[in-house]
């Protein structure tokens, strides 16, 4: 059919191959980004989310919980598992880049959940050393960050929590 049929079967066909964005042609330059751009979303969220129940928890502002590391859910475990989820959506669960993508994801959580823990644990053994042997600590020694990395509970959650997203986005926006 031609652009100017009357029944216009040939328009609905552009108008379906313009919708899907036509990225999907890996022969092209153009890749879709849709996962990447989920799992960005869900981490800015969950990271909002825990600045903002900080404030209720403590009734005033802390700017710096917005960019924080730690604590309740972990926001690099739902933006991780997010994307794992994502890419393994649209590419298929067997696909070589859900695999990479599920490897690095892997890692992420387990460097929140060990490395940057065991991080967090020794700031605060060298926090308390420094409070309890040193009478007058310089005035502009800072203490170090102590809360870095999560529990594997809050990992938990934050894996689950990007699962999630990705199913509901999923259910609202075919990927």
């Amino acid at each position: 059919m031609t652009i100017g049929s009357p029944d216009g079967h040939h328009r609905r066909a552009i108008r379906v191959r313009a919708r899907s964005g036509g990225s999907r042609s890996r022969g092209g330059k153009e890749v879709d980004t849709e996962p990447f751009w989920i799992a960005l979303i869900v981490g800015l969220v969950v990271q909002f989310y825990k600045g903002i129940s900080q404030y209720f928890v403590t009734g005033h502002w802390n700017l710096r919980r917005f960019v924080e590391t730690g604590g309740m859910p972990s926001s690099h475990s739902a933006a991780v598992a997010a994307l794992s989820t994502a890419v393994g959506m649209q590419e298929g669960f067997t696909s070589a880049l859900f695999g990479v993508t599920l490897y690095f994801s892997l890692i992420v959580m387990y460097d929140a959940a060990g490395l940057r823990r065991a991080a967090g644990r020794q700031a605060a053994v060298l926090n308390r050393l420094i409070d309890s042997h040193f009478k007058h600590p310089e005035h502009d020694t800072q203490k170090l960050m102590e809360l870095l990395g999560h529990t594997p509970f809050e990992v938990f959650i934050g894996a689950s929590l990007g699962v999630f997203s990705v199913l509901l986005w999923n259910r609202m926006y075919p990927l």
